[in-house]
């Protein structure tokens, strides 16, 4: 096992040496830029996240400026990244951080996992690339690669026999580069051989956008971002034909304080 841990880690870097992608969250570090890049690439692909960073961080640089923004204003510099829960996520995770942490980011992943939106991995790696502390945390790219290297003829893999692996080929003198080393190689893999992440026990293909909930959630929202107040059937005349669905949507979004009906109108909630 030591022995194809050794071969695994210097595939690992020898990929990254050669291939190495240039992020600017990588680049400075800083752990404001990292808590916004690792919820926003929860669920977006890499380029998108490059485009949008540092849009985001033009108008929010730091925790205290994203805690007091309004919501039409997080949801406006939102736009295009989808699943919105994300944003009011992020904005609360500043919150917490400004009024509770005095604007420092925790380096006990215990703390980070009470904040909105953050699980023991986001929590981990956040640690990871803000302080170069050796933790193991396992995600999409490091169980592509460990199932593929070492699950190869195995039915269901499940991350309990994943993590040791993880934790036995960590670099503790630079943890934070060794995961960006695994990303790089994931992502690599994720292009070239068919998808490890099938035999994971935690695998979920994702359901398709068109047509869907999530689909509907973000067009409401950008049609009140553009037009303040709109009324339902104005909303409704949009979706002919699937109105229930828009209608659950819309009290899925009162639900979440994302926007307030008052008589027969929507807007985007202002004082959520």
């Amino acid at each position: 096992m030591d022995n194809q841990i050794a071969q695994l880690q210097q595939i690992v870097w020898s990929y990254y040496r050669e291939n190495k992608r240039l992020m600017p969250w990588r680049e400075h570090i800083d752990p404001y830029w990292v808590v916004v890049t690792e919820i926003m690439l929860q669920q977006t692909q890499v380029p998108r996240v490059m485009t949008k960073f540092p849009e985001f961080l033009k108008q929010f640089p730091d925790f205290a400026t994203l805690a007091s923004a309004s919501l039409p204003q997080l949801l406006g510099a939102w736009q295009g990244m989808g699943y919105n829960r994300r944003a009011k996520y992020l904005q609360q995770i500043a919150e917490k951080i400004v009024h509770e942490h005095n604007g420092i980011l925790p380096q006990d992943p215990e703390l980070l996992e009470k904040l909105p939106g953050i699980g023991p991995a986001t929590a981990r790696s956040i640690i990871v690339y803000s302080y170069n502390l050796p933790l193991v945390f396992i995600e999409t790219n490091i169980r592509r690669i460990f199932i593929h290297h070492f699950f190869s003829n195995a039915e269901t893999v499940h991350d309990r026999d994943i993590y040791p692996l993880v934790e036995k080929s960590l670099d503790t003198s630079n943890p934070r580069e060794w995961y960006y080393a695994l990303m790089d190689y994931g992502t690599y893999l994720g292009k070239t051989v068919p998808n490890p992440n099938r035999k994971s026990k935690h695998y979920t293909k994702q359901s398709s956008f068109q047509g869907s909930k999530r689909k509907i959630r973000g067009e409401i929202l950008r049609m009140l971002l553009q037009y303040n107040t709109l009324s339902e059937a104005e909303i409704l005349q949009h979706y002919e034909g699937d109105e229930i669905r828009a209608k659950e949507v819309l009290m899925d979004l009162i639900k979440e304080q994302f926007i307030k009906q008052k008589d027969n109108s929507y807007t985007i909630n202002h004082e959520s």
